[in-house]
């Protein structure tokens, strides 16, 4: 068994979408603005196999997961109540000890509120302080604990977090338009497997994997999310959720710029370890676990957003847009189950030419005036271009009112 005290800075990555509201509670600051600031071993909203004892997170009982990775493994996520600082931060420090018998592991992330958004989840690293990417006053830590099919039960206890100023910039500033790149789909399928962040996989559903936990939503959240585009023929979107983590690695965030990916930091950005792989032997053509990349996936479809939103028939490259990380208009598909249809006008009468799923963000471009809908949200003639020549009604979006067409 492996015992593991930790002081560590976390690096809060690229804006990420429009914050959902904070049901869990949010703790205080203690009275000095830079005293560590103890956080409860109380699983928040958003947490998937873990159990609190006493001061400590635990690894549940939950057998392996059957997701995007296909990697045999036992896994939880514990999301902590969110740390309100006296005064906004550009950095914090996070202190833990941690467990990890049995070739398992334990770590512990931190994101932070900018600009109304929550960035994206970015593993504490040992003793360094570490910039976020703009000031905050209020930061979130999850817990990551991961272990072999059976036996290892790891932990993480003694949660503490406190404010710094001495950290080098981040180099991850919001940038104006969040990054597209294109990437090759494959479809995950996997109906009753679970998925990285509990969601059990049901037929013809609607969310994305991506190979890194870094833009992981909850289950039932889309606070991190993308759009998925064809690039051949008559061109179909789809704006889904990521709920899983995969294909082939679990630490390839190439989103991100080179210099901050958690892995493969000699690829530009954009470009997916798993095809750099597969197209020119990158890493002996093994993926982070050595097993022989046989695709270049960068991103899983689930059967819906594959089948039904795209219609596709086989496996595709695709224009993905990483939505949180970019600034601009964003609204919440307000559903409780399903999809909603993406027009080709503002009436429920134009084509269908994709689909948006349950709890998805949409990019909004502007609004025009069109046919009456009610839904979840009301009743409403205002449709949101969520696209060039993409329309969804707003009486299905929770969103604000933007400007005219």
């Amino acid at each position: 068994m492996r015992i593991t005290r930790r002081s560590a800075a976390a690096l809060c990555v690229a804006a990420a979408l429009a914050a959902a509201p904070l049901a869990a509670a949010v703790l205080p600051s203690t009275a000095a603005g830079t005293d560590p600031i103890g956080v409860a071993a109380r699983p928040a909203e958003g947490s998937t196999n873990v159990i609190a004892d006493g001061s400590r997170i635990v690894l549940g009982d939950a057998p392996v997961r059957m997701g995007s990775a296909e990697i045999k493994q036992r896994s939880g996520i514990g999301n902590l109540d969110p740390v309100r600082f006296p005064a906004a931060t550009s950095a914090v420090v996070v202190d833990y000890t941690t467990s990890t018998p049995d070739g398992s592991t334990a770590e512990v992330d931190v994101r932070a509120l900018v600009k109304d958004r929550w960035s994206e989840w970015t593993p504490a690293k040992a003793g360094t302080p570490t910039a976020l990417p703009g000031a905050s006053d209020l930061v979130q830590l999850r817990i990551i604990v991961v272990a072999p099919p059976s036996g290892a039960k790891p932990w993480v206890e003694d949660v503490r977090v406190q404010p710094t100023d001495k950290a080098a910039s981040s180099g991850m500033e919001v940038q104006a338009a969040p990054l597209k790149s294109r990437v090759f789909a494959t479809r995950e399928g996997l109906v009753g497997g679970t998925t990285a962040n509990g969601h059990v996989i049901i037929s013809r559903d609607h969310f994305v994997a991506l190979p890194s936990r870094r833009g992981l939503a909850n289950n039932g959240s889309g606070n991190y999310s993308v759009k998925v585009c064809t690039t051949t023929g008559t061109i179909r979107c789809a704006f889904e959720p990521v709920w899983d983590v995969g294909p082939w690695n679990t630490k390839d965030d190439y989103w991100n710029p080179s210099a901050t990916r958690e892995m493969w930091k000699d690829l530009p950005q954009g470009r997916p370890e798993a095809q750099a792989a597969y197209q020119n032997g990158y890493n002996g053509g093994k993926d982070q676990f050595g097993r022989t990349v046989a695709n270049p996936a960068g991103i899983d479809l689930a059967d819906g957003t594959f089948w039904d939103a795209l219609k596709l028939t086989n496996n595709a490259w695709v224009d993905t847009t990483y939505l949180w990380t970019g600034d601009g208009g964003r609204g919440t598909v307000s559903i409780t189950s399903g999809y909603l249809n993406v027009r080709s006008t503002a009436s429920s009468t134009g084509a269908v030419v994709g689909m948006a799923g349950k709890a998805a963000q949409v990019p909004v471009e502007c609004q025009v005036t069109g046919q009456s809908v009610s839904g979840s949200q009301g009743t409403s003639n205002i449709w949101l271009r969520v696209h060039a020549g993409m329309y969804v009604a707003k009486a299905w979006i929770s969103a604000g009112s933007f400007g005219a067409c």
